[in-house]
């Protein structure tokens, strides 16, 4: 656990709001608070059932602004009132990762030096909920994340900072998101004190290179095992750690725990089988 900001040394000069909640937004908090850019506020969402017993639990980033002795801000909706509040500390910008509401115009307008989000995809490629999926599920051979400064429009905002990394040809999500979120908060820490002091020249994306990464549903991760290898290896890969894969034998619904692409053959390794136990497949 990183120290208290009470003790840790404040690098930032400016005054900042972080918005997140899942894990990836409470790593790159703890980074960031690591390396002394405290935030003056940290919005998360309300908390939420959780557990058998459906117990109203506290966002992970909101836990860890709590024992730091950051405020906190929780507000269901980004609303007029939401907004007055966020306003009302007077701050020169904001962060944002894995946030999960869109910022209408009007709390954008409240930074004087906007607002940046970190984006797991090299933008303007994969715009959108699933960049790290979608990249993984189209077989490409390198990802990485930028850190752009946010518009209206979905993720289209000028790129401050960029960072590539190669995928591993047998890499899936549940290894490569762990590097990307290390990748994006370390990369957060070295571009913020070049923005506070304006030596960045903001980069707009070229539009017609745009691509889009939409949500997931769970029928995404239905596999059918007689179409080519390649893509029910990507789909495999781009799901382990999300929806997940499975397909149906003798009309029963089987999820995917492990499987391999050898030889250009996509190898079932473990399943679950409905109503069923893990167990290792052997069709």
């Amino acid at each position: 656990m990183p120290q208290s900001h009470k003790f840790a040394q404040q690098r930032g000069s400016l005054r900042f709001v972080y918005f997140g909640t899942p894990k990836v937004a409470s790593d790159t908090l703890a980074l960031l608070i690591e390396h002394g850019f405290i935030p003056t506020l940290v919005v998360t969402s309300p908390d939420a059932p959780k557990g058998r017993g459906l117990a109203l639990t506290p966002s992970l980033t909101k836990e860890l602004a709590l024992a730091h002795t950051i405020p906190v801000l929780t507000p269901e909706k980004l609303d007029d009132v939401a907004i007055a509040a966020i306003a009302s500390q007077h701050t020169d910008y904001a962060v944002v990762v894995a946030y999960g509401k869109i910022f209408p115009e009007a709390l954008i307008a409240t930074f004087p030096k906007g607002v940046l989000n970190v984006h797991y995809s090299l933008l303007p490629k994969y715009r959108g909920a699933t960049p790290l999926e979608t990249a993984l599920l189209m077989g490409e051979a390198e990802t990485g994340v930028t850190i752009q400064k946010m518009v209206r429009e979905l993720d289209a905002g000028d790129i401050l900072a960029q960072e590539k990394t190669t995928i591993v040809p047998d890499e899936t999500a549940r290894e490569l998101r762990p590097r990307l979120i290390e990748m994006g908060a370390t990369l957060l820490t070295t571009t913020l004190p070049v923005f506070e002091r304006d030596e960045i020249t903001p980069v707009a994306q070229d539009a017609a290179r745009a691509s889009r990464a939409r949500k997931l549903a769970k029928e995404d991760g239905l596999l059918d095992l007689t179409a080519p290898a390649q893509e029910n290896w990507n789909k495999y890969r781009a799901y382990a750690d999300s929806i997940g894969t499975y397909f149906f034998e003798n009309g029963k619904r089987m999820k995917i725990i492990s499987a391999e692409n050898a030889a250009g053959v996509f190898r079932v390794l473990r399943v679950i089988p409905e109503g069923k136990r893990e167990t290792e497949y052997k069709g």
